[in-house]
């Protein structure tokens, strides 16, 4: 049975100033105190004026940060956009690719998405590639089917467990408080993973971790991560408070 260890990342969006990385030192405190207790990883995505100081906070910890977009080149005449090498540079291990806020806000197409997860690639980092349904999409019973479109056009063929790492984040529940059946959960995750091994093979497909993002919080934490096929959580709102982030975090303590 292949093994994979859980990750708990939390995207903080557009939030957080300098002033607010003490909730990313506290939380880093409970990491390290848990020390071999906790089985998961754990990763901060802030903004990119705080990599680089989120990188100094969590170094001790040995807790990982990750930036929330990239652009597909690697440099040139693109102001105002950073590339995967930058945020390389800059500390960050991994980069949110395809997030339902990018996706939708800035018109972002699987084909877009797929080119800024093989640049992250390039660069070194590991790509999290964000798929969801939104409600009207859900209504109709098309989740599957927009899972499958979102994942042939914007997973690289040269994806593996060590570089992508896959978010399911059905759009309806981002931020709502709402989230799906735990069987709703489980079937979109054996269908992300089927899918997967349609593309990169089943061997390689079974590496790669599925996350659950979607209004994840310390009350519902600890049954969500226990579905089978999700190896985590991509955590929003919830991440920049240390006491509901830390709460996640503890669904994954091993007594």
């Amino acid at each position: 049975m292949v093994q994979r260890k859980p990750l708990v990342a939390g995207n903080w969006k557009m939030n957080g100033l300098a002033a607010d990385l003490g909730e990313i030192s506290r939380c880093c405190e409970h990491v390290a105190e848990l020390g071999t207790s906790l089985a998961a990883e754990v990763m901060f995505c802030p903004p990119a004026t705080l990599i680089s100081a989120t990188v100094e906070r969590c170094r001790s910890a040995r807790v990982a940060v990750g930036a929330q977009d990239c652009h597909v080149a690697q440099s040139g005449a693109h102001t105002g956009d950073l590339s995967a090498h930058m945020l390389r540079d800059a500390g960050a291990s991994a980069v949110i690719v395809g997030h339902s806020e990018r996706r939708g806000d800035h018109g972002e197409t699987d084909a877009l998405v797929g080119a800024k997860a093989a640049a992250a690639h390039d660069a070194g980092l590991t790509a999290i590639i964000c798929i969801g349904e939104t409600a009207g999409q859900r209504h109709y019973g098309l989740t599957l089917n927009v899972l499958e479109r979102q994942i042939s056009g914007s997973v690289p063929n040269a994806a593996t467990g060590s570089n992508t790492i896959i978010a399911y984040e059905p759009v309806w529940a981002i931020g709502t408080g709402l989230t799906p059946t735990p069987d709703d959960v489980a079937n979109a995750h054996a269908f992300m993973r089927e899918r997967l091994g349609g593309l990169i093979g089943a061997a390689e497909a079974a590496q790669i971790r599925l996350l659950y993002g979607g209004s994840v919080k310390p009350a519902n934490a600890r049954e969500l991560m226990q579905i089978a096929d999700v190896d985590g959580a991509l955590v929003g709102g919830a991440s920049l408070k240390a006491n509901d982030f830390c709460g996640i975090i503890d669904a994954f303590v091993t007594k």
